[in-house]
């Protein structure tokens, strides 16, 4: 089993975040499910993420920032995306983006565009603070496999794999994230999730295109 951790424990995220830091993975309770974290930027860690998920390297990531400015350093925001970015961040919405030409990750699996998220969870904003870069959002689980809602269940699947597990309690949504890329002009949903397809055509006041 890995090493886990309880959330309410003072030294977790400083210890979580020399870990990231220092290349390695970290495992943590989201307001959807359980992600497991890489710095998105330390490509090592990166290659490294996609073997412990089994996850084929041509799938890109999505990213987890602590807030839409940082998402303002990584990606260009078009209009309508602020509507999006005000209703549902934080919260259980990912937002596929165009990246901008000095935002550079293995995690985006060479695309020019890049999935981004604001976690409604305080510990992971803390984490990502402490870190200072952004960090991966996948799911904690083997490709394939459902996604985990408690650290027992990441221990079971990934084991040894990732240096550290963060013990937050079963989350509360359960339910991976909605993805919405708005990468290509009209927002499309290319992934059902937590946020249902009224909420965000409500939000935008239009309906939404479904992925081709």
């Amino acid at each position: 089993m890995p090493n886990i951790v309880p959330s309410n424990d003072p030294e977790c995220v400083p210890h979580a975040a020399q870990l990231l830091r220092a290349g390695e993975l970290v495992c943590y309770p989201t307001d959807t499910v359980y992600g497991i974290g890489a710095v998105a930027t330390n490509d090592e860690a990166i290659r490294r993420l996609y073997a412990v998920k089994g996850r084929s390297p041509g799938k890109p990531l999505p990213l987890l920032v602590a807030n839409s400015l940082e998402a303002m350093e990584i990606a260009d925001i078009p209009p309508i995306a602020n509507q999006l970015i005000t209703r549902f961040w934080p919260g259980a919405l990912t937002i596929v983006f165009n990246k901008l030409p000095t935002f550079h990750s293995a995690a985006l699996a060479k695309q020019q565009t890049v999935a981004l998220r604001v976690p409604d969870h305080d510990l992971v904003i803390d984490l990502i603070r402490a870190v200072r870069q952004p960090i991966t959002g996948t799911s904690a689980n083997r490709a394939g496999a459902r996604a985990p809602v408690s650290a027992a269940e990441v221990g079971f699947g990934l084991g040894e794999m990732v240096a550290l597990v963060i013990d937050g309690g079963r989350t509360p949504g359960g339910v991976e994230s909605t993805v919405v890329d708005v990468s290509q002009g009209a927002p499309r949903i290319v992934r059902d999730g937590a946020v249902s397809r009224a909420d965000i055509e409500e939000c935008l006041g239009r309906p939404l295109k479904d992925d081709d």
